[in-house]
């Protein structure tokens, strides 16, 4: 295969990561290192490394025109990312040490639990009586709809900062953005409503990757010549994504994107215990 040949499959296959990751509020990453690794085969340390670019260019691209329609809650973002930071690095320097099979396997594992967590109900309705500490940190915000201005509260503030520590130790990992957990900390959690913690988490995953990808560049798993098409790639598909989801209901897209990504972590997993990476 020629290096234009593979650029070009790279860069349509980074398009997509960008537009589900966008969509889904997953982040770039749960595309772009099964390609790398399984189709590719790639080293997966240099596929996280590719990955964190792409999930800071999904949050770059899809996070500013969601912050511009007025979707994105960024004091919650802010509040947050100071978790999310902090697991990030510890994640990342956790990665360098850990052998690549021992990685494949929770990345597959952590594909299976997004997969599921893109399934399930999402919570669609604002609470009109939030916690104490809601209130303390101004918080509290509104989104719009078709139907105008819809104003939420929110719910146990320390939990879901807990789950996003989780979160970025997930991210710095494995380099995929741990969107699933960011979403679920904020929908579940802190019952904010589901199209402002996808754009929330969205705008949340490139300040979380950029903290970890500082460990990844030290190192030396930063290659240019993956990491140019991918950015393009999930830069545009983040934008077109970011278009698409205030007229579209996802759902059935969520639905096949499911499946894929768990025949993907099973592929992982496989691949992790008979150490072939």
């Amino acid at each position: 295969m020629t290096i234009l040949t593979f650029s070009i499959i790279l860069l349509l296959g980074s398009y997509l990561a960008g537009l589900l990751g966008s969509l889904t509020g997953l982040g770039g990453g749960v595309v772009v290192i099964p390609l790398l690794t399984l189709v590719f085969g790639v080293d997966i340390r240099y596929a996280i490394g590719a990955a964190l670019l792409a999930s800071i260019a999904t949050s770059s691209g899809s996070a500013s025109a969601y912050v511009k329609e007025g979707i994105t809650n960024i004091r919650l973002g802010m509040f947050l990312e100071i978790a999310t930071t902090i697991g990030a690095v510890i994640g990342a320097l956790i990665a360098v040490y850990t052998p690549t099979n021992t990685i494949a396997i929770l990345f597959g594992a952590v594909l299976i639990f997004s997969a599921a967590m893109t399934l399930r109900k999402k919570n669609q309705e604002a609470l009109t009586e939030g916690s104490k500490l809601s209130y303390l940190l101004k918080l509290n915000s509104s989104y719009p709809t078709k139907d105008g201005e819809v104003a939420y509260k929110l719910k146990n503030v320390g939990a879901g900062f807990s789950m996003m520590t989780v979160a970025g130790i997930i991210s710095g990992l494995l380099g995929i953005g741990s969107g699933a957990l960011k979403v679920l900390a904020m929908d579940t959690a802190m019952r904010i409503p589901f199209k402002v913690s996808t754009t929330t988490s969205n705008f949340m995953i490139g300040v979380t990757a950029a903290a970890s990808a500082v460990v990844y560049l030290q190192r030396g798993y930063m290659d240019p010549g993956l990491a140019f098409p991918v950015i393009l790639g999930v830069l545009g598909g983040a934008f077109t994504g970011s278009k698409l989801l205030t007229r579209m209901n996802p759902q059935v897209l969520r639905y096949i994107f499911c499946a894929a990504i768990t025949f993907v972590a099973l592929q992982m997993i496989y691949n992790g215990v008979q150490h072939k990476f």
